[in-house]
């Protein structure tokens, strides 16, 4: 088996809808994307295997090995993109735009190109021993619940020691992110005739209270912790959305409020939402109204490197300095399987979930350059 340029990997990589949502409208299974990338992959030698995700039809993750021993090398990515609104594309987001030195196309910065970039970097190690095992780990949903790797288990990271994440970031090592939390507020009432007002208990009348304890939490947030190594160097909250009522006649009897918490390194997501639970609790009683403050989904804990191996050799072999970055990525769960972690791939995350994303093309041989330095000294020697 020839294996294809990157161009043809990005391309059919692109060409396969692979977005995942929390809406059931734009949620698309992630298998064709796996397949390709199984099909690659076996043909250089790797022993691939798929994973479905329990509970979720048509979302799968991969795990593909070569060796077997102590201390391996995982190299991952996560499969899905965002939706996305074709009218806002200049070219068809499933097809790749050769313009300025850059491929345009969903997926190709955010993260489908890295996938490509692997299979390039390994080729030639096809007919290698290998010392220390390599794992290249392939994942669903990251881009909503981040249930694929929620689903990894120690047993399928192949005595791994050392993961590189290829989300973009320019080449820079990422070595702390911010922990992120969507939270929604509901507020049940009861509907009645807008003429009577004792007819029913409208959920609106809570939302300015509410409203001004999420604001005044966000400024005791802001005011109380700080890490001077991110470029926003609080707690942020996002009051994203609000949606309740039918119409200006009907009492309205549900209200739900939607928002992002991110938070920083050493902050416990689950004791920043039992203090803004209390807060909430303490609020004005209005009779017949129930209000209630929780997870959309299971949130993302703060991401911190602390150990320097990995480190030392990523910014050896970029030259780069580490960085912090306020968004998340699944970092934190193969730390907490003990494996150190850093987060360092090829595009930008400024193309990252916008109309019209791309990668420069002088992101793609330094990648493929440090991935082959990688698998060489952490697994061939």
């Amino acid at each position: 088996m020839t294996t294809p340029t990157i161009k043809e990997m990005v391309s059919e990589l692109i060409a396969k809808p692979s977005m995942s949502s929390t809406l059931k409208e734009y949620d698309h299974s992630n298998e064709g994307v796996i397949n390709l990338i199984a099909d690659w992959l076996d043909g250089i030698g790797l022993n691939v295997s798929t994973h479905a995700i329990p509970d979720l039809s048509g979302k799968l993750n991969l795990i593909a090995t070569k060796g077997e021993g102590p201390d391996g090398l995982i190299l991952s990515g996560h499969t899905d993109t965002v939706p996305f609104d074709e009218n806002l594309w200049q070219s068809n987001p499933f097809e790749i735009k050769e313009q300025n030195d850059r491929w345009y196309g969903l997926g190709t910065s955010d993260m489908k190109s890295f996938f490509a970039l692997i299979v390039e970097a390994i080729a030639p190690f096809k007919n290698r021993q290998f010392k220390h095992p390599l794992t290249v780990l392939a994942t669903a949903d990251e881009e909503s619940t981040m249930s694929g790797i929620r689903s990894l288990e120690r047993e399928h990271i192949n005595n791994a020691r050392y993961a590189l994440i290829g989300e973009p970031t320019s080449l820079a090592p990422i070595t702390m992110h911010k922990g992120m939390m969507m939270l929604r507020v509901d507020i049940d009432g009861h509907s009645g005739h807008s003429s009577n007002p004792e007819l029913g208990v409208n959920a609106l009348d809570a939302c300015a209270n509410i409203i001004q304890e999420l604001q005044d939490y966000r400024e005791y947030l802001q005011q109380s912790f700080k890490d001077a190594r991110f470029d926003v160097s609080y707690p942020t909250i996002n009051l994203g959305c609000i949606h309740g009522g039918t119409n200006p006649n009907r009492i309205c009897d549900h209200v739900s409020i939607s928002l992002d918490l991110r938070t920083l390194p050493r902050m416990d997501n689950h004791k920043v939402l039992e203090e803004l639970q209390s807060r909430l609790a303490e609020l004005p009683d209005i009779k017949g109204l129930y209000r209630n403050l929780d997870f959309i989904h299971a949130p993302i804990a703060p991401f911190i490197n602390d150990k320097t191996e990995l480190l030392e050799t990523l910014t050896g072999l970029t030259g780069k300095v580490p960085q912090s970055v306020a968004f998340a990525t699944e970092a934190p769960f193969l730390s907490d399987l003990g494996v150190e972690t850093i987060v360092l791939g090829p595009g930008s995350i400024d193309q990252a979930h916008q109309p019209n994303e791309y990668i420069a093309l002088n992101q793609l041989a330094p990648t493929v350059a440090i991935i082959r330095a990688l698998v060489e000294k952490y697994c061939l020697k």
